[in-house]
């Protein structure tokens, strides 16, 4: 049976930007409806990077939300190793305390916690969901829920915060998005494992770059550049540890390997970033190379400006911010997707010149040295890794 409903906004995946996004418009007062095609155990479970950086952190403080990431910690120092050497990579620009690494899990569940608590409208289990009427004035978001009842709710805005397969962008009609992106010759081996990583820690190495990352008390995540055509089958147990300790010229810690996925590196933005009365955020609209770390954090300058935008459309009858929406986010946008194609490039090509050649290893070891050496580049890699921009 079909129930019609009705809201301000109805929001489209329950990610980080769509709960961030919920709580934002409940805490002003703005109706809105969360979807969610997984269940509430998946999505708390998804285990995802997350770096927040300092205008991230500050953001949600500034919305009386800073109780969802008071539990994270700020990385004091990130351990960073040179064919072996160990050159300790400090955030010590004016922000630097307000980064907050965080398990994307932990955040989310932080986030579904606050917006249930505060009355928010949160539905999991909602598949098959089909947007309608996107480019009217009453657009309908049409899904089943967990015992197959068809729902139906009309809003006045859409923002589809479903990720880059999602259904919201693929709702925009063919021949109205321009994609630009570009692919890299290599992709990250990402690995789950049992064991402890503190501090967090880099390495470049002839045979490629390699991470680790804590992601709980006993849990790392490791990352291994390799070929972008390698096979999972490559990758035994066995040579994974083999190959972290090479990269990083250190005994580590081993442990169980709990997950193993290939990862392909890419830069990716869609424009405009809305078509009616649909609005794009996330990684639905842009996706970045995890090397930066700036997914998240591009997301949530999305969700702010779109909340902002809803906020004065519905209080002071105002849709300049909505009708700016697409064209104030991809400013920020472009200017990172350029730090993350520089910091991409060079971490990966001042150590394998197997991809690029020797010629951009030795320019890559230049744009690196320079980073150590000059105070300089350094101010200028602090302030764009803390988001101050």
């Amino acid at each position: 049976m079909d129930t019609g409903e009705s809201t301000a906004v109805v929001i489209v995946g329950a990610g980080v930007a769509g709960l961030t996004l919920g709580n934002f418009l409940l805490r002003n007062g703005i109706d809105c409806v969360v979807v969610e095609k997984h269940s509430r155990a998946y999505v708390e479970q998804r285990q995802r990077a997350g770096t927040i950086d300092a205008r991230g952190v500050r953001m949600y403080r500034e919305w009386g939300l800073e109780e969802v990431v008071e539990s994270f910690f700020s990385p004091e120092m990130m351990g960073f190793r040179l064919d072996g050497e160990e050159l300790p990579l400090a955030f010590d620009g004016d922000d630097a305390d307000d980064i907050a690494f965080c398990p994307q899990q932990v955040l989310v569940r932080n986030l579904t916690d606050a917006f249930l608590r505060d009355g928010g409208d949160l539905r999991f289990e909602a598949t098959d969901v089909l947007l309608e009427g996107i480019d009217g004035e009453r657009p309908r978001v049409r899904y089943r829920d967990a015992d197959g009842s068809t729902k139906t709710v009309d809003c006045d805005y859409i923002a589809g915060c479903d990720g880059h397969h999602g259904v919201s962008r693929a709702s925009i009609p063919a021949g109205l998005l321009t994609r630009h992106s570009h692919e890299y010759a290599y992709a990250w081996l990402s690995v789950l494992a049992d064991v402890p990583a503190d501090p967090a820690a880099m390495a470049i190495h002839s045979r490629g770059l390699a991470g680790l990352i804590p992601r709980g008390a006993n849990a790392s995540r490791l990352y291994l550049q390799c070929p972008a055509d390698d096979t999972l089958a490559q990758w035994p147990d066995e040579r994974v540890w083999s190959e972290v300790e090479a990269r990083f010229g250190t005994p580590v810690s081993t442990g169980p390997i709990l997950d193993k996925r290939l990862v392909p590196l890419r830069s990716v933005v869609y424009s405009p970033m809305s078509y009616g009365r649909l609005y794009l955020l996330g990684d639905a609209a842009h996706i970045v190379p995890p090397m930066s770390a700036k997914g998240i954090n591009l997301a949530l300058n999305d969700t702010e400006v779109f909340a902002r935008a809803v906020i004065r459309r519905v209080k002071e009858s105002d849709s300049t911010l909505l009708d700016d929406y697409s064209e104030t986010c991809l400013r920020h946008i472009w200017n990172y997707q350029a730090f993350a194609v520089w910091i991409t490039e060079m971490m990966h090509n001042a150590g394998d010149a197997s991809y690029e050649g020797e010629f951009r290893r030795r320019i890559a070891r230049a744009e690196l040295e320079r980073v150590f050496t000059s105070p300089t580049a350094k101010r200028l890699f602090d302030e764009l890794t803390e988001g101050v921009n």
